[in-house]
């Protein structure tokens, strides 16, 4: 039988027990409870970036954080260099703050003793994190850089006014744009000035290259005239005179080195003696004492462009400071023996017309002739009176004189050349040359041969033949009185012979009465037809022929009744 103190005892050790059990429970709860809560802040004594959050939620960190850092975040930052200080907006740059990344590992919930008892009793300054849009910092590094990077200044040595004049070379300077971004990076926000990272840029030439060339090259060249022997000329050049044509250029390994302008060298020592140089002269062939006579070719004589520069730099500075230049021979285009194998020795062809009086009309004749004299067209060539003459203008002498214009007589400048023309065609017809163009006049003038008669007009009506004779053919013009002649020099080669039918398809004229200011009278003449037929003919034979039709209107009784006119 179990006594009463034997069934107590397990009771209250019962008892105990529960009251461990719970008193167990309670301290778990209690240290789970401070472990949520302590989860749930920050640690005692945490600074971010200096600022402290210990013991705060995160929530309340943030707001601490962002009241004092959104301050700072929204300052520029400066970027200090050298020169001057550049300022760069940070929200234009991509830097933002990370408050979330920052606070990121400062809280949560932990059982571990160690971990809580640290998070009770310590803390530490903890880093802040920033956001970085790396290309949007680099455009913006980029941007600012411009301001004060520099290129380096070369020196350099120059000969105006024929002095030299040296110029030192600078140092230049550029940003170093990655390391600059990571300075800023690493200090922002806590830093509002930064270090920009600056590369230095030396220069090529450096101050004792620039000395050298001055010493060696530069003041020589300078100190005083140089003379230019060219063959039998010799001129002096003052520094002043050359220095245009002389510069120093960078071989681009530092070193500087003499340079002349040819061109330019070449324009100074021929002005300097207009004789130096002698242009070739083509041999030609021209009327002497009214006669053919070949004159010769002459060699023409230029410096030679490849060394005289050379020559001339050496000059410089030599003791003497004398440049000979090599003259070189120009041969002309056409020499003496292809001018006599033109074979211009005599007449081949002659004609004369007489011209009424009528000082405008000759006036203009004789400055014709005096412009076709001497007319010289190779073998081969094409002769064109209209090229030969130029336009007739005023400006040129010419006066206005009578000219056909739609079957009436007009006044025009140049009246009469067409006298000229038919002189030159007659001698050209004569000679065998071969007609390319011509145009008869409207109506038939009486002083020309029927059919054998060309007008000319400026631009489009012109006289031209190909000279096929095999020889050069050399024109001599001249008036003599009232008459007109042309003559032909060559070698002749055919016996020309005109033949012309009889006047055909007659037309009688009309009678016209003009009361016009500006009226010009004409005597009736009737129209007609005619053919002429050139005859080629060789030691008495005929070879061939060709033949020239030619339609004239009439020409109309114009009498004139305006009291201006008669």
């Amino acid at each position: 039988m179990m006594t009463k103190a034997a069934s107590v005892q397990p009771m209250e050790a019962k008892r105990v027990f529960l009251r461990l059990l719970l008193a167990i429970v309670v301290l778990g709860g209690v240290y789970g409870g401070l472990a949520i809560f302590l989860g749930r802040h920050v640690a005692t004594s945490t600074r971010v970036d200096g600022i402290a959050i210990g013991g705060m939620s995160p929530d309340e960190a943030t707001v601490t954080l962002q009241r004092v850092l959104g301050t700072r975040a929204s300052r520029p930052v400066h970027l200090e260099t050298p020169s001057r200080t550049l300022a760069i907006d940070p929200g234009t740059a991509g830097l933002e703050v990370d408050l979330e990344a920052t606070l990121s590992d400062l809280s949560g919930f932990t059982l571990n003793p160690v971990q809580l008892w640290a998070h009770l009793t310590g803390g530490a300054d903890q880093p802040l994190r920033i956001a970085v849009d790396r290309p949007r910092l680099t455009a913006a590094v980029t941007e600012a850089a411009r301001a004060v990077d520099s290129p380096a200044k070369e020196g350099s040595i120059t000969f105006e006014g024929g002095k030299a004049t040296t110029v030192v070379s600078e140092a230049g300077q550029a940003v170093k744009i990655s390391a600059t971004i990571d300075a800023v990076t690493a200090a922002w926000p806590r830093q509002q000035v930064v270090k920009a990272v600056i590369s230095p840029i030396e220069p090529t030439l450096s101050a004792d290259e620039i000395n050298r060339a001055a010493r060696e090259f530069a003041v020589p060249a300078m100190s005083g005239p140089v003379k230019v022997v060219a063959g039998r000329s010799t001129v002096m050049l003052q520094p002043v005179r050359f220095a245009p044509a002389l510069s120093m250029v960078s071989d681009g390994n530092g070193r500087l080195r003499p340079s002349i302008d040819a061109p330019r060298l070449l324009a100074v020592i021929r002005a300097a003696g207009s004789g130096i140089e002698r242009t070739p002269v083509d041999a030609t062939v021209r009327l002497v004492a009214g006669a053919p006579r070949v004159l010769p070719a002459v060699t023409g004589l230029k410096i030679d462009v490849q060394s005289a520069p050379a020559s001339f730099l050496t000059a410089l500075t030599l003791p003497g400071r004398t440049a000979s230049i090599i003259m070189v021979p120009v041969p002309p285009k056409v020499t003496t023996a292809t001018a006599k194998g033109w074979g211009v020795k005599e007449e081949i062809s002659t004609f004369t017309t007489h011209f009424p009086f009528n000082p405008p009309r000759t006036n203009n004749i004789k400055i014709a002739v005096r412009t076709l004299n001497n007319t010289l067209v190779r073998p081969g060539g094409m002769f064109s009176l209209n090229a030969t003459l130029g336009q007739r203008t005023p400006a040129k002498g010419y006066q206005q004189a009578p000219v056909i214009n739609a079957g009436r007589l007009v006044t025009d400048y140049g009246g009469g050349v067409s006298q000229v023309s038919t002189t030159t065609f007659n001698a050209a017809f004569f000679s065998g040359v071969r007609i390319e163009q011509y145009t008869p006049h409207s109506f038939y003038i009486s002083r020309y041969p029927e059919g054998r008669e060309a007008t000319v007009s400026w631009p489009a009506v012109d006289q031209k033949w190909t000279n096929d004779t095999g020889f050069g053919i050399l024109i001599k013009a001249f008036v003599s009185g009232n008459d007109l002649t042309v003559t032909f020099f060559g070698t002749k080669t055919w016996d020309i012979e005109a033949v012309k039918g009889p006047r055909r398809n007659m037309a009688q004229p009309r009678t016209i009465v003009d009361g016009r200011a500006g009226c010009v009278p004409q005597s009736p003449a009737p129209g007609f037809d005619v053919t002429v037929t050139r005859i080629f003919k060789k030691n008495g034979a005929q070879v061939k022929t060709s033949t020239f039709n030619t339609h004239y209107i009439p020409e109309d009784n114009v009498q004139c009744t305006h009291a201006e006119s008669g």
